[in-house]
């Protein structure tokens, strides 16, 4: 299997999407072989399709196609050699791909003919068991359904644990706090800025381009800070570097 799962699309003043994640990306493309992906851009509500298509196509250097333009959507996941999920609205994303039949055939593809996911925010969000931890607004009034699950643990995408003067509403650790009150058998790893889990075969890897580290989120255990991921070794089926 092969996962990439960042925080966010782009950092502040990067002007290429995924720029910080290039370097493994690419890398990634060449072993496989890889010259085409299918953008699954469901979440973006206010952004051109077909545009963020062209951008990533130009920054990725592969060709990119929408999958809205298929006549089948579960058809151009069986046929492509690379997933990519776009951020936006978490809570779109995830009832447009039950909508579309997606669920399944994302699944077999990923992990049966080991078909590369790249997700990014509201895409990071749903290759999890669950939607929980987004941060985005039930814009549909959407109930909550399963996503892919092919990261077995909740993840908190665009973490960040700084106090906003003024601010009188729950922090961020106090919402994942919650969810880990409600839900205590569960935990939650919260991603900054410019980071990823990235799983390839049977390992798992973190790569923080600001050299931050990641916190997990477990109801009765200290949240800490940590910079691999042998912190989720008791977590996760993988092995964690």
């Amino acid at each position: 299997m092969e996962l990439f799962l960042l925080s966010n699309g782009k950092l502040s003043g990067d002007s290429q999407p995924l720029g910080y994640a290039h370097e493994q990306i690419k890398a990634m493309f060449n072993a496989r072989n890889i010259t085409s992906a299918v953008l699954i851009p469901y979440a973006l509500i206010r952004t051109d399709w077909d545009a963020k298509a062209l951008e990533l196509e130009e920054a990725l250097g592969i060709k990119v196609g929408s999958i809205h333009h298929a006549g089948v959507p579960s058809e151009a996941i069986e046929q492509a050699q690379c997933i990519l999920v776009s951020g936006g609205n978490t809570w779109m994303l995830n009832q447009m791909l039950h909508e579309k039949g997606l669920i399944v055939p994302v699944q077999r593809a990923v992990r049966e003919r080991e078909v590369p996911y790249i997700g990014w925010s509201a895409g990071c969000n749903v290759a999890t068991p669950s939607i929980r931890t987004t941060n985005d607004m039930p814009v549909r009034n959407s109930v909550v359904l399963p996503a892919l699950g092919l990261f077995p643990v909740q993840i908190n995408p665009h973490y960040i644990d700084a106090h906003i003067s003024g601010h009188m509403g729950e922090t961020r650790d106090e919402r994942i706090a919650e969810f880990c009150a409600v839900n205590p058998s569960e935990s939650v790893v919260a991603l900054r800025e410019g980071s990823m889990l990235h799983v390839s075969g049977n390992k798992l890897s973190y790569y923080s381009a600001k050299g931050e580290g990641f916190k997990v989120f477990r109801h009765g255990h200290e949240t800490q800070e940590y910079q691999d991921t042998r912190a989720l070794s008791g977590l996760v089926p993988f092995q964690c570097i």
